[in-house]
């Protein structure tokens, strides 16, 4: 599990692709290798991934083709930087909200507006998945823990805090760039429930 609170960024070194298949290596800070361990599980742009081997600072994954099919991680070149987070431990203060790293898609970043001291973001989620996005509701977006401001049909937008664009990606995020999104699965099971009683009623 995780939190949603990113730990910082890491750098992407080497990519290695095959077919449906890729190998992804990233070198996280020195402040934050300790005790890797092969088979712990990273969240890199808030996918759920597993430590295939690692050397030092530089960790390799293996990314099979769901993975590459619901995730941007597919879009990555070496030399980008990625959010990262460590899976929570039990004992951890959870500063966000739980999640699992299992992105459910990809939502697309369409405007953006910036002042001295906020960010306003609107993003595009996919239509299947905008029953799911409430205000003041929660969403990970790459990784972040955010609250949703407003909900327009599948738009949806968040503030960001100087300290959130400082150690995130989303410090240099642009309009059309693909954010992974995990919707809450508290709300998505409530949405779920209601409406599958709503269709027994109806028949």
């Amino acid at each position: 599990m995780f939190t949603g609170i990113v730990q910082g960024q890491a750098e992407v070194t080497l990519i290695e692709r095959r077919d449906d298949f890729m190998q992804l290596t990233v070198r996280l800070p020195s402040s934050r290798a300790g005790n890797l361990q092969i088979g712990a599980s990273i969240a890199i742009n808030g996918t759920c991934l597993t430590i295939a081997s690692f050397d030092s600072c530089n960790v390799r994954f293996d990314l099979i083709e769901e993975t590459l099919r619901v995730t941007n991680l597919g879009d990555i070149t070496v030399g980008d930087h990625v959010n990262f987070e460590r899976a929570a431990k039990f004992g951890d203060e959870i500063g966000g909200h739980l999640l699992s790293g299992h992105v459910s898609s990809v939502a697309t970043i369409d405007s953006i507006r910036k002042t001295p001291d906020n960010c306003e973001i609107w993003l595009k989620a996919p239509d299947h998945l905008s029953q799911y996005l409430l205000p003041k509701g929660f969403v990970s977006l790459n990784g972040c823990s955010l609250t949703i401001a407003e909900v327009k049909g599948n738009l949806f937008n968040i503030f960001l805090i100087p300290e959130t664009l400082n150690v995130t990606t989303f410090g240099s995020a642009n309009v059309g760039d693909r954010i992974n999104l995990e919707v809450d699965p508290q709300t998505q099971a409530i949405v779920d429930t209601v409406q599958r009683y709503l269709d027994q009623s109806s028949i």
